[in-house]
């Protein structure tokens, strides 16, 4: 038993050895280590060391075997250890150099381990006899040794002057760099310090092999300059480098990232990385077919990408290296994803055919799938576009299931779960989202959430530390829950520290997994152990408390653990206090966290919180951390802004490319979702079901030719943004050809020829496929005694213009020559080869023909034609060109007969619909050179939707040039030019181009801004335009750009002036067009007035209107009156000028009004006294009163005497109503009289005595009481010249000439004179007497009856002659208006109409037949046609519809039914007009009728 005990005992003090070993082993630090195990040893295992000496010196065993290389004091304290120094010099000399390779070699840590627990070795003495030789060589390399040890020392002294210990300091870090696939690239750094440090290269925190990989790595150290050596760089060197540099004073660290490029098509390089393989002695050729496209598949199907790969030449046991990737490009690091094999993705190569299955598709396995083929001369790779739609929902309405499910920040019991919300909301909006979990091993999910949460995050707690979760979400809204998402990758609840160092293994030498600590001195001194705290010790305080995330729903807390912990785990209480208050309640009062981070439900949202943390563990609760500010409980993230404009783009006959404006001011953004809708529906898809960032996508999967209208909406956390304003309609229509669109190009001509050299010209192609030409290719071939050789290449670089020098020719040989176009669809078919070329100088005086024929701005009667000089100008200069034109069979004929000097002509007079043909000569002073080649068949027509460019003067006055184009492709560019040159003055404009509209902003408009001004969209069929700005227009636009810079404010009514009651005067004006913050000013004569006694104003911002008004005018107020106003910028300004006559006539009328008015306040006139004729020609005086009193009195004077009550005349007055009448007698008319004398007096009745000259004078009226008086007078003495100035009126049948008197008797002469011959009734020409008008009238008036005409009026006393001219415009005006009349008149008589006959309506016995009959009248006779419910009715078995004589227009309906009943109308129309007749027709049943009695 004792001895078993002994055991026992002893065993806990050998686990403390191993595991100490073990430990050390992991931890890799030399020195350190060496201190902390005597440390350890000292405190923990004297007891064991003693029990050790002592089973020694009981062992019998040799000297040489009981060597210990441990250093003791005198104590028997092991202080350090020793290195065995064996008998012969160079066998230590060995050891010590293998050493120092093996600290190179191997990492240090082992190294120290190894010389620290040597393993026990027999030594054995053994005498060799030396020679003089082996004497000397051991000498030697004694020498050698010394000198090395003290280079050692000298350099030591250099490296450290101060002989103190120093940490690692990089005195020149490592610099990231970017290379591209099958480079080489070194990292270089500088490390000082001491003792020296040792150092290791990490790759993503993985140590570098050098010495395992010497074909891949390569790492140098000299003189503290350390280097990295990464050979034959692949894409999977991406990474971030570190350098790790250690001694015993710390460790130092320096990063440095490698991006490894791969090559694109589009970058220019020097050397591409592909070539010849040094490995194999070949040159790989890759090459993919059977290539897979666009595909689409519905989530839970299966789906299989594959292509065929072919490498060239085969070698045996050599196979690529095929990799797949999805998202992003796999030439952009940060986006794409290396996939690899797993549950959800199968990939197999079978030597010839690369494979890749989607199993069970989710939408997160939607995105750009890219094959990529690795050789070792270089790769090549195919990508295209995955879609996965949306499995069929379960119930309508519903929401789809979210997406991406992952978890972050994982801890011992908490993790945080965001997801991405799906593309369908369903019927209305998601309203929430349910997170479940499912622990890994069981079959049952647990909802996380009691309540939905709104955002795509959410933290959950709870978790049991070491087991593994999955989780999955739900979305909700108002129709039910969506389907499950995919669930999450498994994550385990434990701490990071753990997890990190789980997934790191075996870390890397020096990189301290054990932390050391210097404790108290007096208890170790100089000495340093592990952090390992006594049990019983109470927890510190948490550092580092925030707000780590922060929602209505939920508040995040995270911390740092405690730096005094004890030896046992750490657990954590949190606190929260209302601001405002010192109440702290404990949060988690059942149960602490284990996880430095905690979320905080059930806050109140908008109150204002601190926090605050406290550890705990078995010996208590330590002192809380220090509070975190004030926190307010609500969203931090807000939603998204509403994406800029969507312009959609063709692509393809199924797919549109869509860009949109990106987002602005946006956190956390996820991405965009894209839907469409098609036609007028309404019903909106989704283009995508994953969110994709950017602002560019392709929308695959549409029908060519639909209508499509696009819209975008942005995701982050928060949720989706709203959606963005829809694109224009877009159909789908593939926007650039195949290859065999694109035409080759046409004439091909020889432009100039020298000894050595010929230039070519030709035109461009026709047809593009819808691309813009880049460039083209030459071939040639020699062509000797008619036999032609090979064709041959001439350019490698494709030329970008039309014309080509070809050099190194022979003399006086032949060539043949083709062209070939290429662009983004393809390489043209070549052109027709040319005719046999000799090479041979020119030596002819004439220019050579114009090349690089084009046309633009082709419209139905005008195009306009560019060309280029010729390259050879004959013996002078070039002079000027002729133009020719022929239609498609006609002949050639010039455009002008003059030449021109530019390079372009606007050709007019075209025929529409017609095909034309243009060529070009050149002149010079020999005379006129051969023509260019022709251009193609040109159609003259405008294209419908074609544009021209508009001239805009913006607001702020800005003159610009403005062109749209309706048919912009994806890489169409607005290319502006001025004369038809490319503008060389920068300066002068400035062009902005936003979706299909470019403007050409005029910086500084001057007339070195005139010329023709034109526009050209590439990549479009022949879409230009142009304008040209002349003087006259320049000097218009300034004046317009003036005005909006200094707009003036528009009046509807300059400022006006009116007498009001009282006298008082308005001045108004109307503004026309202002803003709510116009402001008005009121001037006179320079001063501003204000509100107060003598002004009042008012500005009325409803309707406009201005007002000033005054009480009344007295004699400072002549002067000028204006208003001033101001509406921002803008300005008006509206005056009135009172002064001289005008004003004192205003005045005048001003204290007549006002006069008028105090009138009016006593007993006054209304209608002052006049006379009236009764139709039983009654002559009275009439006046009507206001304002009278009974105790008013009433005088009448005639000729200034008073009418008594006792007078004779008193008799004649009346008064009734406020009207005073006097009677003065009847008025006798000539005929009446006439036929009076006729009768005998017998027949005679008695009447009213005849108005007579004693009836003639001045009648007057005086109204009187205290309040006032007023009268009015009538002059009855003077008739003749009461008669007013003829005037001239129109009528149906003639002109009619008439004047007025006051007042008419029998005695009143009338003459009419034409001519100053006197006019006698007839039936054309009547005059007379109507009232008090005086009358002529001329009927059907000729031009003989123009001339002055006269009126001669005589009362007996004196006499008065009026006179008109009726000529001139007068007598236009007259007759004009009168043939206007009579036309109307004529209209109206014969204009078709219904005179009778029909009902309003009609109420009939179904069964019965009906039968009406409308009369109808019209000349010409009018056309007869029926409605019924306003839709014509046509004749047949059951209408009969008919018109006779012209006049009666009839209907019969056969057997009347109800649906018969209705509203009818008859309509008749001629020239002159249309009227309809209507009538309801109502059909009734005999039982109806018997039931309702």
């Amino acid at each position: 038993m004792s001895e078993s005990l002994k055991l026992h005992k002893d065993q806990p003090e050998r686990d403390l050895g191993t595991r100490y070993e073990s430990t050390y082993h992991q931890g890799s630090l030399s020195s350190v280590s060496r201190q902390s195990y005597t440390a350890y040893v000292s405190s923990h295992g004297h007891k064991a060391l003693e029990t050790k000496k002592k089973q020694k010196k009981l062992t019998a065993v040799s000297k040489k075997e009981k060597r210990s290389y441990l250093a003791v004091d005198k104590e028997d304290e092991v202080i350090g250890y020793v290195v065995p120094v064996f008998r012969s010099s160079h066998l230590a000399t060995r050891d010590l150099m293998e050493t120092q390779e093996e600290v190179k070699e191997e990492g240090v840590g082992y190294v120290v381990m190894r010389n620290l627990f040597p393993k026990e070795t027999d030594f054995k003495m053994k005498t060799v006899k030396k020679t003089r030789e082996t004497s000397m060589r051991e000498s030697a390399e004694r020498l050698t040794l010394s000198k090395k040890l003290h280079e050692k020392q000298e350099f030591q002294k250099k490296m450290n002057p101060d002989s103190l210990t120093h940490p690692p300091e990089f005195m020149v870090k490592p610099r990231g760099q970017t290379v591209f696939e099958g480079k080489s690239v070194t990292l270089h750094c500088t490390v000082a310090g001491w003792p020296k440090p040792r150092i290791a290269w990490y790759k993503n925190n993985v140590v570098i092999d050098a010495k395992g990989h010497p074909e891949k790595y390569f790492t140098e150290s000299q003189y503290n300059m350390h280097s990295l050596e990464i050979k034959n760089c692949s894409f999977s060197d991406t990474a971030e480098y570190r350098i790790s540099a250690l001694n015993v004073k710390g460790e130092s660290s320096a990063f440095a990232p490698i991006i490894v490029k791969r090559f694109k098509e589009e970058e220019e390089v020097s050397d591409r990385p592909h070539g010849f393989s040094l490995e194999y002695g070949v040159t790989f050729n890759t090459t993919i077919i059977d290539k897979f496209d666009v595909s689409f598949g519905r989530e839970g199907e299966t789906m299989s990408l594959g292509c065929t790969v072919i490498v060239y030449p085969t070698v045996k046991r050599y196979q690529p290296e095929i990799v797949w990737y999805r998202d992003g490009r796999y030439d952009h690091v940060t986006t794409c994803v290396v996939l690899s094999p797993s549950k959800w993705v199968h990939m197999h190569w079978s030597g010839e055919r690369a494979t890749l299955t989607l199993v069970h598709l989710n939408k997160e396995d939607e995105g750009l799938y890219t094959l990529r083929v690795n050789t070792k001369s270089g790769f090549d790779s195919h990508s295209a576009y995955v879609f996965v739609r949306d499995a069929d929902v379960e119930q309508d309405g519903v929401p789809v299931a979210p997406l991406d499910v992952r978890c972050h920040d994982a801890n011992k019991d908490y993790v945080v779960v965001t997801w991405k919300q799906p593309a369908v909301e369903g019927s209305s909006p998601i309203t929430g989202y349910v997170i479940d979990r499912l622990e890994v091993g069981t079959h049952h999910w647990t909802q996380c959430n009691d309540t939905p949460v709104k955002y795509a995050r959410f933290p959950v707690t709870g978790l049991i530390e070491g087991r593994t979760y999955t989780f999955r979400v739900r979305a909700l809204n108002n129709a039910g829950v969506s389907r499950p998402s995919r669930a999450s990758d498994p994550v385990v609840a434990m701490d990071p520290s753990d997890r990190a160092r789980l997934r790191a293994g075996p870390s890397a030498p020096w990189t301290g997994m054990i932390k050391f600590t210097e404790e108290d001195p007096t208890v170790f001194p100089k000495a340093f152990c592990l952090v390992i705290c006594s049990v019983g010790v109470i927890p510190g305080q948490p550092t580092d408390l925030a707000v780590t995330e922060a929602t209505k729903s939920y508040v995040v807390l995270s911390w740092k653990p405690p730096v005094q912990r004890g030896h046992e785990g750490v657990m954590y209480y949190i606190e929260k206090c209302m601001v405002g208050t010192d109440s702290w309640q404990r949060v988690n009062t059942g149960m602490p966290v284990k996880s430095p981070r905690f979320a905080l439900f059930d806050l109140a949202e908008g109150k204002s919180y601190n926090f605050r943390v406290r550890s705990c563990n078995s010996a208590g609760v330590g002192e809380p951390s220090e509070e975190t500010g004030a926190t307010t409980v609500g969203d931090r993230l807000d939603l998204p802004p509403t994406p800029g404009p969507v312009v959609p783009i063709k692509n393809t006959a199924t797919s549109v490319v869509v860009c949109w404006g990106a987002s602005k001011e946006v956190k956390n953004l996820v991405g965009y979702y894209i839907e469409v809708s098609v036609g007028n529906s309404g019903v909106w898809l989704p283009c995508n079901n994953k969110p994709v960032k950017g602002s560019r996508f392709v929308c695959h999967g549409l029908n060519a030719e639909d209508k499509c209208v696009f819209r975008v909406k942005a995701v982050n956390a928060a949720g989706y943004s709203g959606s963005s304003a829809e694109s224009e309609p877009c159909v789908v229509q593939a926007c650039i050809g195949v290859s065999g669109c694109v035409l080759p190009p046409t004439g091909v001509t020889l432009l100039e020829s020298v000894r050595d050299y010929m230039v070519l010209g030709w035109q461009a192609p026709a047809k593009t496929g819808g691309a813009d030409i880049r460039g083209y290719y030459l071939d040639y071939r020699k062509v000797k005694d008619g036999v032609t050789s090979k064709w041959h290449e001439l350019n490698i670089q494709a030329v970008t213009g039309t014309s080509y020098k070809v050099t190194d020719l022979k003399e006086n040989e032949f060539y043949q020559f083709q062209v070939r176009a290429f662009n983004q669809a393809g390489i043209s078919e070549a052109s027709a080869p040319t005719g046999s070329l000799e090479c041979k100088e020119w030596t002819v005086a004439l220019p050579g023909p114009p090349h690089g024929l084009s046309v633009q701005e082709v419209r139905k009667d005008s195009l306009v034609l560019l060309w280029e000089p010729p390259t050879f100008d004959g013996r002078s200069p070039v002079t000027g060109y002729y133009v020719d034109f022929k239609e498609e069979t006609g002949k050639w004929r010039c455009v002008q007969e003059r030449s021109t000097k530019h390079t372009y002509m606007k050709i007019s007079g075209l025929q529409e619909g017609v095909s034309y043909r243009l060529r070009v000569h050149a002149k010079n002073l020999a005379g006129v050179g051969v023509p260019s080649k022709p251009t193609e068949s040109i159609l003259a027509e405008t294209r419908p939707g074609t544009n021209e460019i508009v001239v805009d003067v913006d607001d702020d006055g800005v003159i610009s040039l403005i062109f749209e184009c309706s048919d912009l492709k994806e890489d169409s560019q607005f290319v502006w030019s001025k004369n038809y040159k490319a503008f060389t003055d920068s300066s002068r404009l400035t062009i902005q181009t936003a979706g299909g509209k470019s403007r050409a902003i005029f910086n500084d408009p001057s007339l070195d801004d005139l010329g023709i001004y034109s526009c050209v969209v590439t990549n479009t069929d022949g879409v230009s335009a142009s304008y040209t700005l002349t003087e006259e227009a320049l000097k218009r636009l300034l004046d317009i750009s003036h005005d909006h810079q200094f707009p003036i404010i528009p009046f509807a009514s300059e400022m006006a002036i009116e007498l009001q009651e009282k006298g008082r005067v308005r001045f108004w004006a109307e503004v026309a067009k202002f803003t709510s913050n116009c402001q008005v000013e009121y001037v006179f004569n320079d001063n501003i007035v204000q509100q107060g006694q003598k002004y009042t104003m008012n500005f009325n911002k409803t309707t406009g209107i201005i007002e000033m008004f005054m009480d009344s005018l007295e004699v400072n107020d002549e002067g000028t009156f204006t208003f001033n106003l101001v509406d921002g910028k803008a300005k008006g300004r509206t005056s009135l000028v009172l002064i001289g006559d005008e004003f004192a006539e205003l005045q005048k009328k001003s204290e007549f009004e006002r006069a008028e008015w105090v009138r009016r306040q006593g007993p006054h006139f209304v209608e002052y006294l006049g006379f009236e004729v009764t139709p039983e020609c009654d002559v009275y005086l009439k006046c009507k009163v206001g304002n009278i009193k009974p105790a008013t009195e009433i005088i009448w004077f005639k000729d200034g005497i008073e009418i008594e009550e006792d007078d004779e005349d008193a008799k004649k007055i009346a008064k009734a109503d406020e009207v005073l009448t006097f009677d003065i007698g009847k008025l006798v008319i000539k005929s009446e009289k006439a036929e009076r004398k006729k009768k005998p007096a017998s027949e005679e009745s008695p009447s009213k005595p005849k108005i007579s000259k004693k009836d003639a004078g001045v009648y007057e009226v005086k109204l009187k009481d205290e309040r006032g008086k007023d009268q009015t007078l009538l002059n009855l003495t003077d008739a003749a010249n009461s008669s007013t100035e003829l005037k001239v009126m129109s009528t149906e049948h003639g002109i009619i000439l008439y004047s007025f008197v006051v007042h008419y008797f029998e005695d009143l002469r009338v003459g009419w004179l034409h001519k100053e011959s006197k006019i006698s009734h007839s039936d054309r020409v009547q005059c007379g007497v109507t009232g008090e008008q005086l009358w002529l009238k001329i009927n059907e008036p000729t031009e003989k009856d123009k001339g002055k005409y006269a009126l001669d009026v005589f009362d007996g006393k004196a006499g008065v002659k009026r006179v008109l001219d009726l000529s001139g415009q007068v007598w236009e005006e007259a007759f004009e208006e009168f043939k206007r009349l009579k036309a109307a008149a004529i209209a109206e008589r014969n204009r078709a109409r219904v005179v009778g006959g029909l009902p309003d309506v009609v109420t009939i016995q179904e069964g019965k037949s009906l039968n009406l009959t409308g009369n109808v009248w019209g000349d010409p006779v009018p056309e007869v046609s029926w409605m019924k419910n306003e839709k014509p009715l046509v004749s047949d078995e059951h209408y009969s519809l008919k018109f006779e004589a012209g006049k009666f227009a009839s209907i019969t309906i056969a057997a009347v039914t109800n649906a018969d009943s209705g509203k009818y109308a008859l309509v008749v129309k001629n020239k002159y007009g249309t009227e309809a007749s209507e009538f309801t027709v109502s059909v009734y049943k005999p039982e109806d009728e018997a039931e309702k009695k």
